[in-house]
């Protein structure tokens, strides 16, 4: 592949900025020392969302215990994440271990050979060789592997819905776009909560509702046969969703139901949390883009608004049965830099170190805190959580960084009904997974345009949905998209396409 092919993560629909051509100048910095008969040093950077855990904490010890290292983590503000990283880059001045996002700093300083490329020795590591091949697939950067993801379930997508509004107007789930529209139509009409008032939705939109992995849109047409962001043949043609039926007749429905009244007026500008809080207030029937693991957090907050509402979770699903927009599989990846590892001997070191953080006391380290304090054992070999508070606040920061794996070397948690199947449903759907076949694919012109690009499709689609443009106005809108790059960003990914798997 041609040096200067940029790769952009299409499918998640995130904007990125061409580097500058200076950010990856420089590959110095302190190495991590052989290893000794002491600890082994590692140095790890990782994202701040919450506080940050105190010095010498119980988990960090815990850890530093059963491997034998010892660490040093620098958190880095989620706000600030991307920018110190392109310093680090930049500067050379690189951990032992970085936690890195799918973005273009990491493509060109994997391609510049700053990171380890760690896909031939996975296989001697007993938990990382174990996980689903999907996952490091969804990673990959010129078909090569530089980093281990930090695992995110692939089939989570499902459908959050007020299962008594469901029992009481008599529906089922839906499974064409018939019964989505009959569906909308009764929440909205029928008078689900009972008040005399019209004044519930089935769903709602919000701003942004067509970006990303979690699209309505994009869920809804692949449950009825379509593809997930894009779609490629026997032959390696690619198509973007938008050029597909299965897309343009989920946009008409949502076009009828605005035209109707029954989806909200004011999406554009409605914040999707604000969204997410008319759900708990119970104005509202179905989340759209949420996962399985949603399920429980919804009924608690809808429970003291609600007293007898039932909140339950269901994949999305057509004709055929379970039909799913698969999930990348991660919320970005650990890569291993050279210029902190300049040896193969380290780099086995630091790899067995991430293996043996998804051994059993260490996943349950993660994924539970510490026994007599944040979670305690039960008779029949299950877990439950004694301080889930403290659990967020101490425990949680590593469990969102590090790697591990809900079902894997962990004991199962005694959890609400609704919450244990939220948690097998996400594990057991992977297999109903549609994968998104550009995911990994490189496009020059997407790097440089991209936003551009996706911006064009996206302001489409609303002024479509609200009745602005009619059918003629969508197809022109397509054709301005065409020629302002959308058919050289085909030709482009297809090129990409033919080049990594042989087509």
């Amino acid at each position: 592949m041609s040096p200067r092919v940029r790769m952009s993560r299409l499918g998640a629909g995130m904007m990125v900025l061409t580097l500058s051509a200076g950010l990856l100048a420089g590959c110095g910095g302190e190495k991590a020392p052989a290893e000794g008969e002491g600890p082994f040093p590692i140095n790890i950077s990782l994202m701040q969302v919450g506080d940050v855990p105190a010095k010498e904490n119980g988990i960090e010890k815990k850890i530093e215990e059963y491997t034998g290292t010892d660490l040093n983590v620098q958190w880095i503000p989620q706000s600030a994440f991307d920018d110190k990283v392109n310093v680090m880059v930049a500067s050379g001045e690189m951990p032992t271990i970085m936690r890195v996002n799918y973005v273009p700093t990491t493509f060109n300083a994997a391609r510049s050979g700053l990171f380890w490329e760690l896909g031939p020795y996975l296989k001697d590591y007993k938990n990382l060789s174990a996980q689903s091949k999907a996952y490091f697939d969804n990673i990959k950067i010129d078909g090569k592997i530089y980093g281990i993801p930090n695992f995110r379930d692939i089939g989570r997508t499902a459908i959050v819905y007020r299962k008594d509004w469901f029992d009481k107007l008599k529906l089922d789930v839906p499974k064409t776009l018939d019964d989505w529209y009959d569906i909308m139509l009764a929440m909205r009409k029928n008078d689900p909560d009972g008040n005399g008032k019209e004044d519930t939705y089935g769903t709602l939109l919000y701003k942004k509702y067509n970006e990303g992995v979690s699209s309505p849109l994009t869920r809804i047409a692949v449950s009825i046969g379509g593809v997930n962001k894009w779609g490629v043949d026997e032959a390696g043609k690619l198509t973007p969703e938008f050029l597909t039926p299965e897309y343009v007749d989920t946009m008409k429905l949502f076009k009828r139901l605005f035209s109707e009244g029954l989806i909200n007026s004011d999406f554009p500008a409605l914040d999707p949390s604000d969204a997410d809080k008319k759900i708990d207030s119970g104005l509202v029937g179905m989340k759209l883009n949420g996962v399985a693991q949603n399920g429980k957090s919804f009924q608690q907050r809808l429970t003291p608004n609600v007293a007898d509402g039932e909140i339950d979770v269901v994949p999305f699903q057509g004709k055929d049965g379970i039909r799913i927009a698969g999930e990348p599989g991660n919320y970005g990846m650990l890569v291993i830099p050279k210029a902190s590892v300049p040896d193969e001997e380290q780099l086995k070191r630091v790899l067995t170190f991430l293996d043996q953080l998804l051994d059993e006391e260490l996943s349950t380290l993660q994924l539970r805190g510490l026994e007599g304090v944040h979670y305690t054992k039960t008779a029949d070999g299950k877990t439950e959580f004694k301080d889930f508070d403290g659990y967020q606040r101490e425990v949680k920061p590593y469990r969102d960084n590090l790697l591990n794996i809900e079902g894997y070397n962990v004991a199962e948690l005694v959890d609400l009904p609704i919450g244990m199947k939220g948690t097998k449903m996400a594990r057991e759907n992977e297999q109903y997974a549609i994968a998104n076949p550009a995911l990994t694919l490189s496009s020059d012109i997407y790097t440089e345009r991209g936003q551009e690009l996706d911006q064009m499709i996206w302001d489409a689609q609303t002024k479509y949905i609200m009745g602005k443009i009619d059918d003629a106005g969508w197809e022109q809108e397509v054709a301005n998209w065409r020629k302002s790059g959308g058919d050289q960003l085909i030709q482009e990914l297809e090129a990409s396409y033919a080049e990594l798997n042989g087509k």
